[in-house]
């Protein structure tokens, strides 16, 4: 029993029980220690039963016999079949508070281990408490709307229901113009404040969110699939793109250039030159890598189509010139002098469009600020013009409305005062909960650490093969003793015959020969002797087996400390005498 009751004494701690370290068995549990432990185990097990019991033993005898009494009806309510009662914590035994604690420890909770396997954080336990929420509300069954209490209609109904409406949101960075960080700064409402209605909050958040995980997802497919085989930094292979797109901007328009002096204008129908480089600038300003949804990245690809057609049909109606090489390379040369100076005038123009563009955002974002506070305070206008509505409805009755509004005004203070009282028993009540946080946080801290599950259940391993060892062994020794027996009952049975044989034929020759006689008399007084012998032997193994039942008994009875506890009951008989004379008294006293 040694091995269990390490065992169990293990289990006790882990529940928070302060069991000392020179405590090595059960029967070395005081009665204080016993209501710890018993307490301990029923908080963990079913808190609304342990809340309510202290787990320190008063010294009076009456408040000892009612709590050795709501400790007895506690564990009756937890499934215990065993007899129980205030004697058994008071008065306790060895093999009754074994078996009360090992059924106890048995209830503990088992998923320890599986919280500690789990990983610790806010996101893992709001993840563990969204599960559980999921889970409970998968097992409550569905209910009709008819039938619905207040909490499943809260649960079931569609009350909770709201539209999923996104709008644009402007969230705050440290790069860009001062005028910028100035506006982010100090006028740029927060997240929460820029849609118009509460409920949108959610809604564009994650509209925001998915739009910027997919231009990060486009650009790692860019980066993944052309990015990497160019072996530069993103920030050269970005360069690196837009570069090439102007090289094959310019190789596209070169060929396509009339040479100076050639014959006049283009036919109709023709695209000017300047229109497709404004087009072109337009359409290649963000860049291929330009973050945005699939849609625009196809709308991008098809604008880009629809110029390389209008640029090959310009190509195709563009007169053919009969001028020498030399002519028509230096007239190309002059005129790829033109197209950069025009695509240099066409970026410096797109560079002030940007700044105006963003002073256009920042002159929007600060006019959708000035109508949400012209909005609030036409909200607030309303209220007050609504309040005054009222009261111009009620001035014609004024008596009776004052009566009503006094009487209203009674009800709505009762109500705070009310609300009051329940804040100050809340207070209470966190400040009574957070008070036993604490403990039960000191209480942890100052359980031991280094004790490992796997040396115990080794253990508990060795002790069922020993129980198992024990079980053959004794299964062996009944088999032996019943082949014994038999061999014992089969040897009896053939000396009875055996005599029965030697007896009649000794008795026929008796009759003639007197030594023959003699020999018949020895051979019955051997048999008496041999039976009484045998007796004997039977009548002091019975007698061994009294012995060993009789300290069998002994000792269970010296576990049971019959002694010690009535020493204890009668010091308790004489304290709760006295404890009555002492309130008999009281009572009498004027």
């Amino acid at each position: 029993m040694d091995e269990v009751d390490k065992i169990l004494i293990h289990s006790l701690r882990l529940s928070g029980t302060q069991v000392p370290e020179e405590v090595q068995s059960l029967r070395e549990f005081t009665t204080e220690l016993i209501v710890e432990s018993v307490v301990r185990c029923l908080r963990v097990i079913h808190p609304s039963l342990g809340t309510s019991l202290g787990h320190v033993l008063p010294p009076g005898m009456s408040a000892r016999f009612r709590i050795g009494t709501s400790l007895a009806q506690a564990c009756q309510e937890l499934g215990y079949q065993g007899e129980v009662g205030y004697q058994t914590f008071l008065y306790s035994s060895e093999p009754e508070i074994r078996r009360l604690l090992l059924f106890l420890v048995e209830k503990l909770p088992r998923d320890d281990a599986e919280d500690a396997r789990q990983p610790a954080g806010k996101s893992a336990g709001l993840l563990r408490a969204i599960a559980a929420k999921i889970k409970e509300q998968l097992v409550t069954p569905w209910v009709p709307p008819a039938c619905r209490t207040p909490r499943l209609q809260r649960l079931q109904g569609t009350c909770l229901l709201k539209p999923f409406h996104a709008h644009p949101l402007v969230l705050p960075r440290d790069s860009g113009p001062v005028e910028r960080r100035e506006f982010f700064g100090g006028f740029l409402p927060p997240v929460p404040a820029q849609p118009p209605r509460l409920g949108a909050v959610a809604p564009s958040l994650l509209e925001r969110h998915a739009g910027d995980l997919g231009a990060q997802h486009d650009w790692e497919a860019d980066w993944q699939s052309q990015g990497l085989a160019s072996r530069l930094p993103p920030e050269e292979y970005v360069q690196w793109k837009r570069q090439r797109l102007r090289q094959r901007l310019l190789d596209q328009l070169r060929p396509a250039a009339p040479p100076h002096g050639t014959a006049g204008p283009p036919p109709p129908g023709a695209p000017d030159l300047a229109q497709l480089l404004e087009l072109l600038s337009a359409g290649g300003a963000g860049g291929p890598l330009a973050k945005g949804s699939r849609f625009s990245h196809a709308q991008r690809l098809a604008h880009e189509q629809e110029l390389m057609g209008q640029m090959q049909a310009a190509v195709e109606t563009l007169p053919f010139s009969k001028t020498s090489e030399q002519e028509l390379q230096a007239r190309q040369e002059e005129e790829l002098a033109g197209l950069r100076g025009e695509l240099q005038r066409l970026e410096a123009e797109m560079d002030a469009v940007g700044g105006e563009v963003k002073v256009l955002e920042l002159s929007l974002s600060l006019a959708e600020a000035g109508l949400r506070q012209q909005r609030l305070a036409l909200g607030g206008r309303e209220q007050t013009l609504q309040v005054k509505s009222r009261a111009l409805e009620l001035l014609p009755q004024a008596e009776n409305n004052l009566a009503k509004l006094q009487l209203e005004s009674t009800r709505r203070v009762s109500e705070i005062q009310a609300l009051h009282e329940r804040g100050r028993s809340a207070a209470t009540e966190a400040r009574r909960k957070e008070e036993l946080c604490r403990q039960l946080l000191t209480e942890l801290e100052s359980l031991p650490k280094d004790v490992s599950r796997a040396a115990y259940t080794q253990r508990i391993l060795e002790i069922v093969g020993n129980i198992r060892k024990q079980k053959e062994e004794i299964t062996k020794i009944l088999s032996d003793t019943r082949t014994l027996q038999k061999e014992l009952n089969s040897l009896t049975g053939k000396l009875e015959r055996t005599f029965a044989v030697t007896d009649e034929l000794v008795f026929k020759d008796a009759k003639r020969d007197e030594s023959v006689r003699k020999a018949y008399k020895y051979l019955a007084a051997l048999h008496e002797n041999c039976s009484q012998l045998i007796q004997t032997i039977e009548d002091a193994g019975a007698i061994q087996r009294e012995i060993r039942d009789l300290e069998e008994q002994i000792e269970s009875e010296g576990a049971k400390k019959t002694l010690a506890n009535l020493e204890r009951i009668l010091s308790d008989y004489r304290a709760l005498r006295q404890e009555n004379a002492a309130l008999l008294g009281r009572s009498r006293d004027p």
